[in-house]
């Protein structure tokens, strides 16, 4: 990774994807507009013009496993996400473990002031500021094509 790559990170959902721009220099982001979703489905017209005006290097997807670190169905929504932008964009997207980054989110926004109606108050883009800022930290790169079945266990961590 080189030190002046541009990363967008993405905090997957079925009615709303958060998103971050961040910088590999600083290893910090910043939290974007969140972009609406039908069902886990970007509005795409939305997601082209942020590629195109922020011309990110990288993509990186949150991984929402169970607690226990097993697999969870919007686990494998968020990688069906992350391979689709992939694909769309061609620039390498990789997964990142991101457990609590909501709770931690939420923690954030109420103490800078925010209201509790997380709806009308959108914390997805700190969630995905979150999600970026570790995925700069961590030494771990999971390509968003790799198996979740070959890294986390199918509910049984015992595996």
């Amino acid at each position: 990774m080189s030190n002046n790559e541009r990363v967008l990170g993405f905090d997957f959902g079925t009615t709303r994807i958060g998103v971050a721009s961040g910088q590999a220099v600083t290893g910090t982001a910043a939290p974007l507009a969140p972009i609406a979703a039908r069902d886990g489905i970007p509005d795409w017209t939305i997601l082209d013009a942020l590629i195109a005006e922020w011309q990110p290097d990288t993509l990186v997807v949150g991984l929402p496993l169970n607690m226990d670190g097993s697999i969870s169905e919007m686990a494998r929504r968020a990688r069906k996400f992350a391979n689709r932008i992939q694909d769309r964009y061609q620039r390498p997207c990789f997964l990142i473990d991101e457990r609590l980054t909501t709770a931690e989110a939420k923690r954030i926004h109420l103490e800078a002031g925010g209201g509790t109606n997380f709806k009308l108050e959108s914390v997805d883009g700190i969630a995905a500021r979150l999600l970026l800022e570790d995925w700069f930290q961590s030494p771990t790169r999971i390509p968003s094509h790799t198996r979740l079945e070959d890294l986390y266990a199918l509910g049984n961590p015992e595996r």
